[in-house]
């Protein structure tokens, strides 16, 4: 049994094989597919640059809905180790352009960070950020696990038409997105070194 499965298992026998049920998206807090996509020695997930609109101090908040308009997506995922161990506590910071491609520059809207749990789990529920000048659609992250290395990268959506004219998207970096009642659901596990 390799380690993806084994990490399936033991969340699945944790009672949380409810998680894996397509549901509507508003009843989706905590949907989650079960099985992370690391298999055995995964590549820690590749770093790419902050951009100039990070801003420190985010507040601890992962529905970030409020902040504004557009179509919902909700955000989940892993944090694992190289080995596809989970990794609780790590701290996974996400900000975003809002609907209109815009940056909070004074404040914190389309910003929040959250711990994962025991599981390595995270999930955030945001909107659909809107297409910032000359680049694709994407959202921004850090991961720390404790006082480790950040983990500094950014998450692309699929068939993007401006995703092959942006000069650093990364096809390693493409979230799983699918539809569901109300908005989407977007799929990234991040790999970060043991």
């Amino acid at each position: 049994m390799n380690r993806r499965r084994m990490v399936a298992a033991s969340l699945a026998a944790a009672g949380l094989a409810h998680l894996a049920k397509p549901r509507p998206l508003a009843a989706q807090g905590t949907a989650l597919p079960l099985t992370p996509a690391c298999e055995g020695d995964a590549r820690v997930t590749r770093r790419q640059t902050e951009g100039p609109f990070f801003r420190p101090a985010s507040p601890a908040k992962r529905d970030l809905r409020g902040d504004g308009s557009g179509d919902m997506l909700v955000l989940s995922g892993f944090v694992l180790t190289p080995q596809c161990r989970p990794v609780p506590g790590a701290r996974v910071n996400l900000w975003h352009a809002d609907a209109d491609g815009e940056y909070d520059r004074s404040g914190f809207r389309f910003r929040g960070h959250q711990f994962t749990d025991d599981a390595g789990r995270y999930q955030f529920i945001t909107r659909v950020p809107g297409l910032y000048p000359g680049r694709t659609r994407h959202f921004h992250v850090k991961v720390q696990a404790g006082r480790g290395p950040v983990l500094t990268t950014q998450l692309y959506f699929p068939d993007e038409p401006r995703n092959a004219r942006d000069g650093i998207f990364d096809r390693a970096l493409l979230m799983e997105i699918r539809p569901a009642d109300g908005g989407r659901l977007g799929r990234f596990d991040f790999v970060i070194p043991a």
